[in-house]
C-alpha cells in the first residue's frame, strides 16, 4: 500500500502495480493496436494501389502515427487512464495525487513509450520499473503518473461481539423501525472499535448511543445494564429479526400462512419452551448457549471503567 497526502491533508491508500500485471496489460494493448494496425495498413494497400510511392509512404507513416501512437493516447485520455489491457487486468493509470489523467499526461506517456515500449521491445520499461519504489516506467516518471490496482481483495467486515447471554431476547418486544440507518451503523463501528478505544472514552460512548437508541424506540434502558451490553442485545434483536424474515416468518416474529413454525421463538419474557434462540450467523460462533453463573461479572468490556 502506498499512502499518498494531497493537498487537502487527505491520505489516499493507493496499490501500486507490479510489473507482470502491467506486462500483461500491455501485452493485451499492442495485441489490439498491431492487429488493427495489420488490418488498416492491409486496406490502405489495397486502395492505394494506384498512388505513387511517395503518396503511398505518407500514408504509411500517418497511419502508423495514427493507430499505434495515436490510438492508445485517445483511449486512455477518454476513458480517464484504462485502456483495454489494464481494464482486463484491473489497472488504472492516475495521477501522483490519486486523480484521473488528462490529455498531456497521456500524450507524453504515449510519446515516451514509443522509444521505452516499441522501439526497444519494452527492455527499459521493464528496467525502470524494477528500479522504482512503484514500477513507475520513465513514461510515467515524466507524466507524472503511477499505474495502480483497481480490483484489491475486500477486507473483511468485523463481526458484532455477542451480548450477554442473559440479554438475548430480552428486547424482542422492542419496535426497530424508527431507528435509522445511520444510528445501526454508528453503534455497529462502536460494538466493533469499542475493544479499541480507552475505557473512559469508550463508556461515554456507549451511553451516548444507548440513550439516543432508547429515545428512538421510545424505551428507556433498562436498569442495571450497562450501555455497551444493551448495544449489542438491541443489534442482536435486530439481526435475528432480520433472519427469521429471510426464513419466511413475518414482520412480527410470527410465521406466515403456510410456514412452518420455527424451533424457537422469542416471547416478552425471554425464550419460549425452553429452548434459546439461535443468534444470527456472525455471532453465532462466539455466543454462549450456557446459562450464565450469576457469581461471575459480565464482560469486562460491558463493565464501566474502574
Amino acid at each position: 500500500m502506498n499512502e499518498l497526502v494531497t493537498g487537502d491533508a487527505v491520505v489516499l491508500g493507493l496499490r501500486p502495480a507490479k510489473l507482470p500485471s502491467r506486462a500483461l496489460a500491455v501485452v493485451i494493448d499492442l495485441v489490439v493496436v498491431w492487429a488493427a494496425y495489420i488490418v488498416v495498413s492491409i486496406v490502405l494497400a489495397i486502395a492505394t494501389d494506384s498512388l505513387d510511392t511517395a503518396a503511398v509512404a505518407a500514408l504509411a507513416v500517418a497511419s502508423f502515427l495514427l493507430i499505434p501512437v495515436g490510438v492508445p493516447i485517445a483511449v486512455e485520455t477518454l476513458s480517464h487512464g484504462r485502456s483495454l489491457g489494464k481494464l482486463a487486468c484491473g489497472l488504472r493509470v492516475v495521477r501522483d495525487d490519486g486523480g484521473p489523467i488528462r490529455f498531456r499526461h497521456a500524450l507524453v506517456r504515449g510519446a515516451i513509450g514509443v522509444v521505452e515500449l516499441l522501439m526497444s521491445f519494452g527492455v527499459i520499461a521493464c528496467i525502470a520499473s524494477l528500479v522504482s519504489a512503484r514500477g513507475r516506467r520513465v513514461g510515467d516518471l515524466f507524466a507524472g503518473t503511477l499505474v495502480v490496482r483497481e480490483r484489491v481483495p475486500a477486507d473483511r467486515a468485523p463481526a458484532v461481539p455477542p451480548p450477554p447471554p442473559w440479554l438475548v431476547g430480552r428486547f424482542s418486544e422492542l419496535d426497530l423501525s424508527s431507528v435509522p440507518d445511520e444510528l445501526w451503523l454508528a453503534i455497529r463501528q462502536y460494538l466493533t472499535r469499542m475493544r479499541q478505544l480507552d475505557p473512559g472514552v469508550g463508556w461515554s460512548m456507549a451511553e451516548r448511543l444507548a440513550g439516543d437508541l432508547s429515545t428512538r424506540t421510545g424505551v428507556p434502558l433498562p436498569h442495571g445494564v450497562p450501555p455497551a451490553a444493551y448495544l449489542a442485545a438491541v443489534v442482536n434483536e435486530r439481526q435475528a429479526r432480520d433472519a427469521r424474515r429471510a426464513f419466511g416468518a413475518g414482520p412480527a416474529g410470527r410465521p406466515t400462512p403456510g410456514t412452518p413454525r420455527p424451533a424457537a421463538s422469542v416471547g416478552p419474557a425471554g425464550p419460549v419452551g425452553g429452548q434459546p434462540v439461535r443468534p444470527p450467523r456472525d455471532v453465532a460462533d462466539a455466543a454462549s448457549t450456557r446459562a450464565p453463573d450469576p457469581a461471575v461479572p459480565p464482560a469486562s468490556r460491558f463493565t464501566p471503567p474502574a
